[in-house]
């Protein structure tokens, strides 16, 4: 018996999520513990991350953390607020779609016979994704986009087998000649 491992919720085909969408982008010093301290103001206040990207900056002094979350939008400001006053927290902002480029990447492995195969590539073409893997009974897919892309694919990939999907979370860039 094969075992099937995805990120979704059983039978659903998407991530449950709760609440308003929102996110931010945190500048920090890159030290241990920053992560702990921003998790922790968010579990306080009721809010789901969603999606959690950290990375070191082009000075390996600072790390940018973008963190896609769910909640009451009412609380949002305070979250900002509270976040900012943090040691080791440069800055932070929420971003949208009006001000920045939000992006995501997800790889799924599907079972494919060389008979569906066809299929699976039109579907991977119309979401301009990339093949990454090939085998005679499956398929890896690289599909990057923003979340409601992101999610149509995965719905689109629904009616074969999903084996099992890894997905990154949120990187966003503002717009123009605004910092991030």
């Amino acid at each position: 018996m094969q075992t099937i491992v995805t990120t979704e919720a059983p039978g659903s085909g998407m991530i449950p999520r709760r609440g308003a969408m929102h996110t931010l982008s945190i500048l920090v010093n890159n030290e241990p513990g920053v992560l702990m301290r921003i998790c922790q103001v968010f579990s306080r206040r009721g809010f789901n991350i969603d999606s959690l990207v950290v990375s070191e900056g082009r000075n390996a002094n600072f790390s940018r953390m973008t963190i896609g979350i769910s909640g009451d939008p009412q609380g949002l400001d305070q979250i900002i607020k509270q976040v900012s006053k943090l040691i080791d927290v440069i800055h932070c902002f929420e971003h949208t779609s009006a001000d920045s480029v939000t992006k995501e990447m997800i790889l799924i492995k599907i079972k494919c016979s060389p008979d569906d195969r066809s299929q699976a590539l039109q579907i991977t073409e119309h979401f301009g994704g990339k093949t990454v893997d090939l085998t005679p009974s499956s398929m890896i897919v690289m599909i990057t986009g923003d979340s409601p892309k992101v999610d149509a694919a995965v719905g689109m990939f629904s009616q074969f087998e999903i084996i099992e999907t890894v997905r990154t979370g949120k990187v966003v860039m503002a717009r123009g000649e605004q910092a991030t």
